[in-house]
Order: structure tokens, then C-alpha cells, then sequence
């Protein structure tokens, strides 16, 4: 009878560590697969790049620059990279402007005779907007007026993405700005026809890298 009882009691005791352990395993699983899921993307600030392309000539040639400096003013976290970049403000100083022109009279031109001519154009500022799981654009508040420019995306690296979209400038009420630069610019902006061109569209594009927590 002692030995059935001592039989009973083992068992008892071997159940009992079986499940722990598979509780143990089981917590364990839960445990691995909600730090999983609440993996975070946020961006990596000062890994933003901004640049343009505007276009001269009746030929449509382009001039390409970039702004070296661009403040983000509000991040937030997601558990996807759109989801991350969704509502992040910016801001770029426009005195940040540079085309790589070897006489080094181009950049000051732009400054003077096309953003001199805006209202508040101290900064281009911005808010990105997701839509969707595939949609996003950015609102851009440019000479006072605030416009939206629907961008396209693609994932160029681990976690890097590209943006890249077309600002028509009259969207900006900007029309004067860019007659002004084209007068200031009259011979160069003139091409085999004899025509003297500055287009209202820019082509937009910009770089980010996202981190994962």
C-alpha cells in the first residue's frame, strides 16, 4: 500500500514539474512573440536629405541642388516605417540652398531674385501625410500658401526609403518668383531656339533611414 501511495505521490510530483515546464515554455513563446510584434520603427533624423531638380530652356534642361540642412520638429514611433513617418514636421532654412555652381553666383541669384521675392520664405516648412498603407504625401507651406504634393515611395536600402514627387509652383501662388528668376537669368536660361525659359515644375526628392527598436 505504501509503495502504490509512493507511486502516486512520484507521479504526482512529475506531473506537476511537466507542466511547469510547459507553462515555462508556453510563457516563454508569449513572451518572444509580443516583442515581436512591438518591434518599433522611428527616423533617424539627421539622416534626412532634401534635393530638387527645377528644369531651364524650352529643352527642359535640368539644374539639379539640395538643401544641407533640414530640421525635424516632431517624430513619432510605429510599429511600420509609414506608420513612423506619418505626421513628422519639417522645416528647411532656404539659406541652406546649394546647386554646386563652380562660379558661385547661382546659389546667391536663387536666394535673391526667386525665394527674395515670396512672403515668409525664411523656411520651407512641412508635415508628412500617410494615407492608406501605400499613400503619402507632404503638405508644404511655401510664400504663405500651403499645398500638397503626392509622393511616391520605394525602400532603397535596410530601412532607407526614397520620396519622390513634382511641386508645380503656381500651386504656391509663385508665378512672379519664377519670372523673376528667369529675368535674372535671361541668357543662360535661353536655349537654341532663342527662347529664354524657366519651367514652374520642380522635381522633389527626399532620403530617410529608419531605425528599429
Amino acid at each position: 500500500m505504501k509503495k502504490i501511495a509512493f507511486a502516486c505521490l512520484s507521479l504526482l510530483l512529475i506531473t506537476g514539474i511537466s507542466c511547469k515546464d510547459a507553462k515555462k515554455g508556453q510563457d516563454g513563446g508569449a513572451v518572444e512573440l509580443e516583442a515581436a510584434s512591438s518591434e518599433k520603427f522611428s527616423l533617424v533624423k539627421d539622416s534626412t536629405k532634401v534635393s530638387f531638380t527645377a528644369y531651364k530652356t524650352t529643352d527642359k534642361l535640368p539644374v539639379g541642388g539640395k538643401f544641407t540642412k533640414i530640421n525635424i520638429t516632431n517624430t513619432t514611433e510605429g510599429s511600420t516605417a509609414m506608420e513612423a513617418l506619418n505626421g513628422t514636421t519639417f522645416n528647411i532654412p532656404v539659406s541652406s540652398l546649394f546647386t554646386n555652381d563652380a562660379t558661385g553666383t547661382r546659389d546667391p541669384k536663387i536666394l535673391e531674385f526667386f525665394f527674395g521675392v515670396m512672403d515668409n520664405t525664411e523656411l520651407i516648412s512641412g508635415v508628412f501625410k500617410v494615407s492608406g498603407e501605400d499613400n503619402c504625401s507632404i503638405d508644404v507651406t511655401l510664400n504663405g500658401k500651403t499645398a500638397n504634393i503626392p509622393l511616391d515611395h520605394e525602400m532603397s536600402g535596410d530601412n532607407s526609403y526614397s520620396f519622390s514627387g513634382v511641386m508645380n509652383l503656381e500651386n504656391w501662388d509663385a508665378l512672379n518668383a519664377v519670372a523673376s528668376i528667369n529675368k535674372a537669368c535671361e541668357v543662360l536660361h535661353t536655349g537654341k531656339d532663342g527662347v529664354s525659359k524657366t519651367w514652374s515644375e520642380v522635381a522633389v526628392h527626399a532620403d530617410v533611414l529608419l531605425q528599429e527598436k
